[in-house]
């Protein structure tokens, strides 16, 4: 009988996070340890749907969460301010996790911030501390080495849940590796982002790595070349999870039915510091990319598209969405759908990092390396991928977990 591709999963998985206090980060940290104490159901889990029975995921209970923060604070108080601006993670929950969310906590220290933008900037708490690229990277290094030693670790699989970045200009540093580490011995921190010098160190240390933000300068070129150097396996970019999600949903029913779209009008309405950070014109550009891209994909051909992101402070995480669709029927005759989405974000989100920690992990056990295409179903702009067609999407994920299922059973 022939060995299985992968190995099971042994000893426990730490969890690092960018941007560890966030919503998103918060309720992924609280959610995953009601899971693993019984205190919740696996609801949004695709991991837990029947289809993905029978493959060796990393047991709840072994996971184990750290990370950078740029802001001070702790989970218990995030998950308080949580609850008293949308309800999400009630107080009895929280106060059953209340040693789970210590422990957590300690684990988090402070993250770096080279060339964040204005915006991004305003938000830290903590006083940036003035070193060089060299000098940071070597800091999250030690972070995260110093994290897999305290809790003896088997692996770690890195995410990305930072705020939103302005636009990165393309250089010449960012088209290869050697370019990109000579561009860092000479500290010109022009020509990175934060999320740029985080996924570098993913890569450098072989670690996988989820990038669940917009921000383009995760996964420059140079960083791609980097994770292939390392043979690490990484996914990446802005996790979908409403509006677009509905979108990849919906557009192929038009194109199935070959009722032709005029324009698709989108409108969200978002609080929060995302919708904070969303609110400079800079980080808008990254996000409304993403967001923005992948209808005539799915049609085939050109129409008026547009999204709109407006910040309003009072709706917190609970962000609505409003998108029009004007089409065109038999004989030329035009109608149109109009639909709302009104959703908590990060409750939406947290199931799928927790997700896509667990396919990360699995990535890696089986010796897989490079873009984990087949995840495209989770990502607004995946990439690697061109299909956008949700349903065709999922039918890829499936069609890897039955290789995956068939692997292990040799």
């Amino acid at each position: 009988m022939p060995k299985p591709k992968h190995k099971p999963p042994t000893g426990r998985l730490g969890v690092w996070l960018f941007g560890a206090y966030g919503g998103l980060a918060t309720t992924l940290v609280v959610g995953t340890r009601a899971l693993a104490r019984g205190l919740a159901q696996p609801t949004g889990l695709a991991t837990e749907l029947p289809v993905a029975a029978g493959i060796p995921w990393q047991p709840l209970d072994g996971i184990v969460f750290g990370g950078h923060e740029i802001r001070r604070g702790d989970y218990a108080t995030s998950a308080a301010e949580i609850h008293g601006v949308t309800g999400s993670l009630p107080p009895e929950l929280v106060g059953k996790l209340k040693k789970d969310l210590a422990a957590a906590s300690r684990n988090v220290v402070q993250g770096v911030m080279p060339n964040p933008g204005r915006t991004i900037a305003s938000l830290a708490d903590r006083p940036a501390q003035r070193t060089t690229l060299r000098q940071q990277i070597a800091v999250i290094e030690r972070d995260l080495r110093a994290f897999q030693r305290k809790h003896r670790l088997a692996r770690v699989v890195c995410v990305n849940l930072t705020s939103t970045e302005p636009r990165l200009q393309a250089m010449p540093a960012h088209r290869t590796l050697a370019a990109f580490e000579q561009a860092i011995a000479k500290d010109d921190q022009k020509t990175v982002r934060p999320s740029a010098i985080y996924a570098y160190v993913a890569a450098k240390l072989g670690l996988p790595f989820v990038h669940f933000t917009p921000s383009e300068s995760a996964l420059l070129p140079a960083i791609r070349e980097a994770f292939a150097a390392t043979k690490t396996p990484w996914v990446g970019r802005d996790g979908k999870t409403g509006e677009t999600l509905v979108k990849s949903a919906l557009a192929p029913m038009f194109a199935y039915r070959n009722l032709r779209v005029l324009s698709w009008q989108g409108y969200n309405i978002l609080g929060d510091r995302d919708g904070r950070v969303l609110a400079d014109a800079k980080n808008k550009q990254t996000k409304v990319a993403t967001k923005d891209a992948l209808l005539p994909s799915i049609l085939g051909y050109p129409l008026h598209t547009h999204v709109g992101i407006d910040y309003v402070p009072s709706l917190h995480d609970l962000k609505t969405a409003w998108d029009f669709v004007h089409f065109e029927g038999f004989l030329g005759f035009r109608m149109s759908l109009q639909f709302t989405w009104q959703g908590c974000d990060a409750i939406l989100a947290a199931p799928l990092v927790l997700d896509l920690v667990r396919f990360a992990d699995l990535a890696q056990r089986r010796g897989e390396h490079g873009p984990m295409t087949h995840l495209a179903s989770f990502f607004k702009q995946p990439i690697g991928v061109d299909e956008h067609d949700l349903h065709r999407q999922w039918q890829r994920l499936v069609a890897y977990l039955e290789r995956a299922r068939g692997d292990r059973r040799g």
